[in-house]
């Protein structure tokens, strides 16, 4: 079997023998940008089915055409994890959004605060992020993207199956590990504040509901793309697939 890096994620569902007819974007990138011609090996995953060796059928004015030849990796679940977060500015939220794929996350959950600073949300700009972070990383698993729902409404609709992690400099216990030895592996969140931090009585909120578990990131203040690398971390370190 031939090796390639290029590995483009896809839409259509994968299988030896199947065709798969390129978007426009990913037909200029192999053709045009990469100058890859029939006969070429790209890899391909869908999210569901692994990842599989295909080879360029046909590269002209109608578009880029694959054979999918050979499974190269069996799918894995990743982590059954969540990252709710306030929305950033642009370019930190394009980081953010990338690096909670690199570190496994299933879901991307836009959460608005009293002090969310980003006056719109772009869903789609954030899964095109998350499917070039899996795409450039090796990741099987594109998360998905949640529309952007209130603090309030998402604590209302809470499943209390799934412990949340919530970043909270206030935190009891100063050792962010000690913090999660009281919790079991299963479904988990992580959720992220603005800037600014969340109000008082959001936070008052927040530690009212029997499903928190408050997680302090130690003494120095960080950005909130940071503190969602910093936390993601420590949670897939503690209870999650790095263990």
């Amino acid at each position: 079997m031939r090796k390639t890096s290029i590995r483009l994620f896809v839409e259509s569902r994968l299988g030896e023998g199947v065709t798969h007819q390129c978007s426009p974007a990913q037909s200029n990138y192999l053709r045009n940008v990469l100058r890859l011609g029939p006969g070429a090996d790209v890899l391909v995953f869908d999210g569901e089915k692994g990842e599989w060796l295909a080879r360029i059928v046909s590269a002209g004015k109608g578009g880029v055409a694959l054979e999918v030849v050979q499974q190269t990796r069996t799918q894995t679940s990743g982590p059954d994890l969540h990252l709710l977060f306030a929305p950033l500015k642009r370019a930190r939220l394009d980081y953010m959004a990338q690096k909670a794929t690199e570190m496994g996350v299933a879901v991307l959950r836009p959460v608005i605060t009293r002090r969310t600073v980003a006056e719109r949300v772009r869903t789609d700009r954030l899964r095109a992020n998350a499917i070039e972070a899996a795409e450039q990383c090796g990741v099987l698993r594109v998360p998905d993207v949640a529309e952007p729902v209130s603090l309030e409404k998402a604590l209302s609709t809470w499943d209390t199956r799934r412990r949340l992690v919530f970043c909270d400099e206030a935190a009891p216990v100063a050792s962010p590990l000690d913090a999660l030895s009281v919790l079991s592996s299963g479904p988990l969140a992580v959720l992220i504040g603005p800037e600014g931090g969340f109000e008082p009585d959001e936070q008052a909120m927040l530690r009212r509901q029997p499903y928190i578990c408050a997680l302090s990131l130690g003494p120095r203040v960080m950005r909130a793309d940071t503190a969602a690398v910093a936390a993601l971390a420590i949670v897939n370190a503690a209870l999650g697939d790095w263990r």
